[in-house]
This record gives C-alpha cells, sequence and structure tokens, in this order.
C-alpha cells in the first residue's frame, strides 16, 4: 500500500510540473477567423452573429448562431507538444449520429515542409471544461498550426498552451475576403467526426481563403433577415446553400429576392446557389427522389429568371453528385459523413475557383 502512495504521489507531483511548465495563449487577443463583426457588435466573444441579429433572425437561428462552427485560430510554434484548454457554452456534447469529436471537439492541423495543410490531431471533450494535450513528440522546427473551433456547440473560452521556453507567435485573422456559406445543418458541419472535416473548411485549406459558416441545423430558409446580415459582409464569394430545409414554394417565394437583396448591396460579389444533395436511399423511395426533383426544377428555374433580369457573377451547382452515386456518403441518408464532406467538397471547388477567377 505503501509503494501504491508513494507511485500515485509522484504521478500527481509529475502532471502538476507538466502543468505548471506549459504557458497558455488567450486565443482571444489575437483572433478568430469565421466571425465578421467587431468586437462590440457582438454578446458573446464567439458568436458567429452580432449582437443586433437576435430578434432580427428567428430565435432558432439566433440560438444556433451562438454555435462556433467555422472558427479558426492560427498561430507558429515550435514546441513539442501543443495544449488546449476550453470551455463549452452546452453540456450537450454529441448527437446521437455526431460525436463529441466534432460537436464539442476541436482539430488541429500543421502545415508540412511544402506548405500543405496535414491533419495532426483531434479531441475527444467528455466534459464542459475541457484541458488536454493535443499532440506531444512533435519533430523540431519552427510550423504554422490551425486549430478548428467545436461544430454544434458554442465555445466560451479557448487558449493555447506549449512547454515553458518555446516560441509562438500569434496569426491574426487574414484580412482577404471570406468565402461566405448560408446553408443547413450540413453546412453546420452534420456530422462531421471532427470541425475540419466540414466542407466549407476543407474548402477553405485547399483555396487558401477565410470562411464565415453560417449554416443553421434545420433553419437555413433563404431569410430576407440573414440577407440583411450577409450583405455586412464584404464576401469573396455568397454561397446560397438552403434547399435541403425548404421545399419547391419556399424555393420559389424566397430566392430570387435574396439574390436580388445580396445583389443590390453588394453588385459585384459572385454568388454560388447550390441545389440540394440526394438522399443517398432516395433511389428506393419514389416520394424522397420527387421531393429533390421539385426543389431543383424550382431553383433552376431562379437561376434561369436571374439570369434573364441581367444578374451579373451567378453561378450554378447541381446536387445530384454531390455525395457521389454509391450511396456511402452519410451518416443517416441525409447528413454526410467524411467521406461525403470529401465529396462535396470536390464538387464545390471548380465551380468556387471560377466563381473567383482562380486557377
Amino acid at each position: 500500500m505503501k509503494h501504491i502512495i508513494i507511485f500515485l504521489f509522484v504521478c500527481a507531483t509529475g502532471a502538476a510540473l507538466a502543468q505548471d511548465n506549459v504557458t497558455w495563449h488567450d486565443v482571444t487577443r489575437w483572433g478568430v477567423e469565421g466571425r465578421a463583426w467587431e468586437e462590440q457588435e457582438r454578446k458573446r466573444w464567439f458568436d458567429r452573429f452580432p449582437a443586433k441579429a437576435e430578434g432580427m433572425v428567428t430565435g432558432a437561428v439566433w440560438n444556433l448562431s451562438r454555435h462556433s462552427a467555422g472558427m479558426m485560430v492560427r498561430f507558429k510554434t515550435d514546441a513539442n507538444a501543443i495544449h488546449a484548454r476550453w470551455n463549452l457554452l452546452n453540456s450537450r456534447l454529441g448527437m446521437p449520429h455526431m460525436p463529441p469529436s466534432g460537436v464539442s471537439g476541436l482539430d488541429l492541423y500543421a502545415r508540412d515542409d511544402t506548405g500543405k495543410w496535414r491533419w495532426a490531431a483531434a479531441t475527444r471533450p467528455n466534459k464542459q471544461e475541457m484541458q488536454a494535450a493535443l499532440l506531444t513528440g512533435i519533430a523540431p522546427g519552427m510550423r504554422e498550426y490551425a486549430i478548428y473551433l467545436p461544430l454544434y456547440n458554442g465555445t466560451e473560452s479557448l487558449a493555447i498552451g506549449v512547454p515553458s521556453g518555446a516560441k509562438f507567435e500569434s496569426l491574426a485573422p487574414r484580412s482577404a475576403k471570406p468565402l461566405v456559406f448560408y446553408g443547413t445543418s450540413i453546412t453546420h458541419g452534420a456530422c462531421a467526426s471532427r470541425p475540419g472535416m466540414a466542407h466549407p473548411a476543407i474548402l477553405g485549406r485547399r483555396l487558401e481563403i477565410p470562411v464565415i459558416n453560417i449554416g443553421f441545423s434545420g433553419n437555413g430558409k433563404m431569410h430576407k433577415e440573414v440577407g440583411n446580415l450577409m450583405v455586412d459582409v464584404d464576401a469573396a464569394c455568397y454561397i446560397i446553400d438552403c434547399l435541403p430545409n425548404m421545399n419547391a414554394v419556399m424555393v420559389t417565394e424566397r430566392c430570387v429576392p435574396l439574390v436580388n437583396q445580396l445583389r443590390k448591396a453588394r453588385p459585384d460579389t459572385p454568388i454560388v446557389l447550390v441545389e440540394d444533395r440526394r438522399f443517398a436511399n432516395s433511389w428506393l423511395v419514389p416520394g424522397r427522389a420527387k421531393f429533390h426533383d421539385d426543389n431543383h426544377a424550382a431553383l433552376r428555374k431562379a437561376y434561369e429568371q436571374l439570369k434573364a433580369a441581367g444578374v451579373k457573377h451567378l453561378h450554378y451547382l447541381s446536387g445530384d453528385d454531390l455525395l457521389g452515386d454509391d450511396a456511402e456518403g452519410t451518416t443517416d441518408s441525409s447528413h454526410p459523413n467524411d467521406l461525403g464532406f470529401v465529396r462535396q467538397a470536390d464538387a464545390f471547388e471548380p465551380v468556387l475557383r471560377r466563381a473567383l477567377g482562380l486557377k
């Protein structure tokens, strides 16, 4: 028993010393990407929408805007270990069809010697106040890192820790115009296994451009009130991907007015209209297939109407191939799994490159 007590004391002392030797850096001191409004306009530091949105948008959209989906913080360090300490807004850490690692976790990426972003580490949160070593035993060298914040939970605080004495350089959010994704639970990130696997994040890495994610689970419905907020953002491109939460009648009523609203405020900003993906099992369920047929037809008609009216810089993405053709790209026939998100990014990328004038 005495040996056990001594062993536990040594382990506890070692853990305390390890924690004491970590220098913590509060990310609010230099900022995260994925927020578009000024500090004083926000109720909570990690909110996606400004305070003025409360009462302007629906209650559901406002509550979902408290999630930190799409946010990412960058830094450089030569540390051989990277730690994180973060507090979450909600006690629900996961969902039946989406793990806590995606709902409430952090996701670490690093640039390799070629400059390419590569995955490095993820987390498995099991409580609202988390502290974890993201990665240890890191090879020597100064390199750039990025941490993606939780998709379906709010973030109350986040600090990055490195061993005391390691070099650490905070990287301010890039000033380039962002991609603004307006959509549904899929844009929001369901059901990615980790935050960096949602297709807006994948595309942000591929195109080397900041991303603002205003996807709202079950509530991406082309609301003009959301449009009023979108025009505040001098975006590189607006991507409207709301059809999974709509029907053909709603698309007919709302698509043209929303595009005209954006175009009036931002005459030259590219706009991409996205058809909804098909349910993975719609080939077996005729009613589901008809739902998508009707939605696609309504969006295509709105697109043609806008083009005929002379609306410029308008682009269109078909939904039939967003998740592939083998029915393997979803978690529940509706929401992409990681494979589905990669396939969505593959489908989006050439359209966005054309819209942005990139090779």
